[in-house]
């Protein structure tokens, strides 16, 4: 069994991270700008530096507004402006620069970079690789099990499963199930109205899991919760909408466009290309001979 990493990365977060930190006075010879995939390629070369990482897998956002979740809930991610058009081209350079590097890219229009992740993890983890999810989004912090890691790049936080409990206040194992009762603004998922994150830490710490809380909601009254009165009635009667959001918040974990093919191992870097491509963005030297290193 191997035990060297995998690592997986949420690339949309890093995108446009870089979208709104780079300045948009990066523009290519054509004028168009080029600042989102220019901090991106900076994070991937780093990341490539830091690692030396041999399998790496590369999930971007295809369906934010053709993802399954949004069948079950048209309105989710609705508050969400959709991106401009300059942004879009960027993520289509983003994403070849990936593959100019040698890394394995990943995207469907019916699941999310979170659904790719979680289902390029499990199956690595099968094989014996620790799993290293390259994010700032809390939300995969359910990937994470024993041995594996929650690295927030940019922060510089590598997170095991037992320091996201710290972080968080609740098992990685059971973000879902917070998120559910909490709700999430950043992807328009209401959840049980009056349950911040201290109750919902509190009431999984006792059941557990959401079903359990339901199969045992009797009890919530005589918890030592503050307001656990009250926090009965708000749970009994907003149980569909958490129901409704758990659907919402959980990771699918198989899906089949990233099962068919998900060898994620690291390939030869195409020097071609990616001169090919660092002309038409206009880069400088410095990030192209950074580039070219890390092959």
């Amino acid at each position: 069994m191997s035990t060297e990493p995998v690592y997986l990365v949420d690339a949309s977060i890093y995108v446009f991270r870089a979208w709104y930190s780079v300045p948009d006075d990066f523009t290519n010879r054509a004028g168009e700008p080029t600042n989102a995939v220019y901090g991106f390629t900076g994070f991937l070369c780093s990341l490539l530096e830091q690692s030396d990482a041999g399998h790496v897998g590369v999930a971007f956002d295809e369906s934010l507004t053709t993802s399954y979740r949004n069948e079950i809930y048209p309105d989710y991610k609705a508050n969400r402006d959709p991106a401009p058009e300059e942004l879009k081209r960027q993520f289509g350079w983003a994403r070849e620069i990936a593959e100019s590097l040698g890394l394995k890219c990943f995207a469907d229009p019916r699941y999310e970079a979170d659904d790719l992740i979680g289902t390029l993890a499990g199956y690595w983890r099968e094989r014996g690789h620790p799993v290293c999810v390259v994010t700032g989004d809390k939300d995969l912090a359910q990937v994470v099990r024993e041995g594996d890691y929650w690295w927030d790049f940019a922060r510089n936080r590598k997170l095991g499963r037992q320091q996201l409990f710290e972080q968080f206040g609740i098992w990685p194992e059971q973000m879902a199930d917070f998120l559910a009762l909490t709700g999430d603004s950043v992807d328009n998922i209401p959840g049980v109205p009056g349950v911040g994150p201290k109750s919902a830490s509190a009431l999984l710490a006792h059941f557990d899991t959401l079903e359990e809380l339901w199969q045992r909601l009797g009890e919530v009254p005589h918890l030592s919760i503050r307001g656990a009165k009250s926090l009965h009635n708000k749970l009994d009667t907003h149980r569909e909408a958490a129901d409704l959001a758990r659907q919402l918040t959980g990771i699918h974990t198989g899906v089949s466009s990233a099962l068919s093919d998900p060898d994620i191992s690291r390939g030869m870097l195409d020097e071609a290309r990616l001169n090919r491509l660092f002309d038409e963005l206009s880069f400088g030297g410095m990030l192209r001979q950074r580039c070219l290193q890390t092959g």
